[in-house]
């Protein structure tokens, strides 16, 4: 299993890689397209923007510091094969999201899952 953390500067942009490199490939039925999972793709996670620095907020919710959010827009990805994404690859040392059962770190190849018994 592989598992990729990735990068992109915006959605559109991030959408095109993965469908050029195969993570996402469209399908159409009934005049409607739509993306579904690639061949080997075990899940793709649209993790949105990452903040840096998480804001603060009264008990009305209202904001006392605005969050600092890092540049662009984040995925996960989980397949069985090897793909090169380039630049657009990341590795982080505190994640904010994980596969289940697996480490919150992992990333890369990934052959065993976590004892969570």
């Amino acid at each position: 299993m592989e598992i990729y953390k990735l990068n992109y500067t915006d959605k559109e942009t991030a959408i095109a890689d993965l469908l050029a490199k195969g993570v996402y490939v469209e399908v159409t039925f009934e005049e409607v397209t739509s993306l579904a999972y690639g061949e080997g793709v075990q899940a793709v996670v649209d993790i949105g923007q990452i903040a840096e620095v998480p804001g603060t907020y009264d008990e009305q919710g209202n904001v006392i510091t605005v969050p600092i959010y890092y540049n662009g827009v984040f995925y996960d990805v989980m397949c069985i094969q090897d793909i090169d994404f380039g630049t657009n690859e990341v590795f982080p040392v505190e994640c904010v999201h994980s596969f289940a059962g697996y480490a919150q770190n992992a990333d890369g190849p990934v052959d065993e899952l976590l004892n969570t018994l």
